[in-house]
């Protein structure tokens, strides 16, 4: 998997291309900002967009999602949840347990609610990463007392979903930037004091 990151916005929110090295196909994660700079790289790289998959509602992460779908005539895919408090088109819920498929690599969806009621995560087993969105990150978690935000929720799917990934897997988040779950686990306090 090729993984392009995209940051825009005064927040600094990270949208991601994921593509395939082999065949092309890709999706777009979470495009808050700047529809064109998505646009572009897909097309002078000579990808084949399948969709665009959104982690939660926040407007930093969903912002050009509408654009997008109409430019190239894809699905935007998100939690049903979330889906009741964005104001564009989805055409696909995602749930847990869901796969995706991007050109023979699974993508398999995690429900983590905690920052939105919605929240999801999409991991590779093939490529060891992770797209959490502003569930975890680097070294806190993401915030739980906006809008629909839980912290008990939030403690949950550190327990039950975030502490079964491996050392060996990479988040990539919706803000800052990527670390090692083992990283995580010896820098991310927040994390740590959810386990307890």
């Amino acid at each position: 998997m090729k993984i392009k990151r995209f940051v825009g916005g005064g927040l600094e929110s990270n949208g991601y291309i994921i593509s395939s090295r082999s065949r092309g196909g890709c999706y777009i994660i979470d495009p808050g900002y700047e529809p064109k700079r998505f646009i572009d790289y897909v097309e002078s790289e000579g990808l084949n967009l399948l969709g665009i998959i959104l982690t939660h509602h926040h407007y930093d992460h969903v912002g050009a999602a509408a654009r997008l779908r109409d430019y190239f005539d894809v699905p935007v895919m998100m939690h049903e949840i979330d889906s009741l408090r964005y104001r564009g088109n989805v055409d696909r819920y995602l749930n847990d347990g869901d796969l995706l498929d991007l050109d023979g690599e699974t993508l398999r969806i995690f429900s983590t609610p905690g920052h939105t009621r919605g929240s999801i995560c999409i991991l590779s087993e093939k490529s060891k990463v992770v797209f959490t969105g502003d569930t975890i990150f680097d070294t806190d978690l993401g915030r739980t007392d906006l809008e629909d935000g839980s912290p008990d929720e939030m403690k949950e799917s550190c327990r039950n979903v975030i502490d079964r990934w491996s050392n060996e897997y990479t988040i990539y988040p919706g803000h800052d930037g990527s670390a090692t779950m083992k990283q995580v686990r010896k820098y991310n306090r927040e994390f740590l004091d959810c386990l307890k």
